[in-house]
């Protein structure tokens, strides 16, 4: 049986496989253990019976004001372990915590424009694509800058579409 539970220091020397997908971002080891230090109720990991890794969530808070926000970093499942729904209830379990814990406005996420099953998947969770950043990618493929408002953001103001594409170097950072 699949268990979902909070990432590890341990899960950083067995999950590389889960990473081999050219659609995944692949962080430095630092970087991971950062979210894991500062973020650690926003990092889980799917484990199969056996401890074997099946996929992970990563992401973070951030944000000032209406734009106080769960983010995605990273979501992979390893291909041998997708359309179980696990995605879907990694993603839950991060829009929850952002939602009931630090009572964020929204939920966003990255995507590629050309991850067509992703976006699909994302869309029936309830995300829509709030705007397009122009090759942020690598500064060759555009991505996708995708939305799902919380219970916080009453009037769903966090998800009203820009009308026009921007560049990574217009994109807000805390």
């Amino acid at each position: 049986m699949t268990s979902i539970r909070r990432f590890c220091c341990d899960d950083l020397l067995r999950f590389a496989h889960v990473n081999l997908d050219h659609l995944t971002e692949t962080f430095n080891m630092s970087f991971y253990m950062t979210y894991l230090a500062r973020w650690p109720d926003y990092f889980h990991v799917a484990v199969a019976p056996g401890h074997r890794i099946m996929g992970y969530i990563m992401g973070k808070v951030e944000g000032q004001g209406e734009s106080w926000h769960g983010h995605v970093t990273a979501l992979t499942v390893a291909p041998e372990y997708r359309r179980q729904k696990l995605a879907k209830k990694l993603m839950t379990l991060l829009e929850d915590f952002s939602d009931q814990m630090d009572k964020a406005y929204f939920v966003d996420l990255f995507v590629r424009a050309s991850n067509t099953p992703a976006i699909k998947m994302y869309e029936k969770l309830g995300y829509i694509i709030y705007r397009r950043v122009l090759r942020y990618y690598s500064g060759e493929e555009d991505g996708l800058d995708m939305r799902k408002a919380l219970s916080r953001d009453v009037e769903k103001k966090s998800i009203i579409p820009y009308k026009r594409p921007i560049t990574a170097d217009e994109l807000e950072y805390d």
